[in-house]
């Protein structure tokens, strides 16, 4: 497959948040900035991209040529919880700020379903080691659009009468909806 195709594909028409429905709980809890956005975006970029880069070689040639692909699930894990700590290390001692603002959200890239649903899906769609490295790229960075879509409408939200049953949780996830919606309109660009 081409891959400027699998790029756009990741990217927008099967966006990991808005077609998708994965992480949305940093989606929610790291979009209230753009500063927290780009860098919870940036680290889950890195992971995803690091994972990916890690995790592939692993399944083609140890896990698969010994018939041991049922341990694929577990040994991802492992690969992207030792990534997320090297990610976690290097901002205490580089950008304690982002770090500190980050807080829990932090930890939570190592259970984050996106990261996960990455590296499987490069095995089981058969990409290329080069062809995952595109896909895995596009699907962090459709995730950094989404989170700074939704930190632009939530400043936009903050100035605007909300009625008070919607205030907070609620209205975030109506503008996800339509943010998906929206989105859905992607789904004929590639095909």
């Amino acid at each position: 497959m081409n891959l400027f195709k699998i790029f756009i594909a990741a990217f927008l028409i099967d966006n990991v948040v808005l077609m998708r429905f994965l992480a949305l709980c940093p989606f929610i809890g790291m979009s209230t900035g753009e500063d927290k956005s780009i860098g919870m975006g940036m680290a889950v970029t890195f992971v995803t991209v690091l994972a990916t880069c890690v995790t592939w070689p692993i399944y083609r040639f140890i896990l698969e040529p010994l018939g041991l692909d049922f341990l694929k699930l577990l040994v991802f894990i492992l690969v992207i919880a030792s990534l997320v700590q090297l990610v976690e290390f290097y901002l205490k001692k580089s950008a304690p700020a982002l770090y500190g603002s980050m807080g829990i959200y932090l930890a939570l890239i190592t259970t984050n379903c996106a990261i996960l649903a990455v590296t499987l899906d490069v095995i089981s769609n058969g990409y290329s080691f080069v062809e995952s490295l595109v896909y895995a790229t596009g699907v962090a960075l459709g995730f950094l659009l989404s989170l700074l879509l939704l930190a632009g409408i939530r400043k936009r939200i903050r100035c605007s009468p909300i009625p008070r049953f919607l205030k907070g949780t609620p209205i975030l996830f109506v503008t996800a909806a339509l943010l998906s919606m929206a989105f859905m309109g992607f789904s004929g660009l590639v095909k």
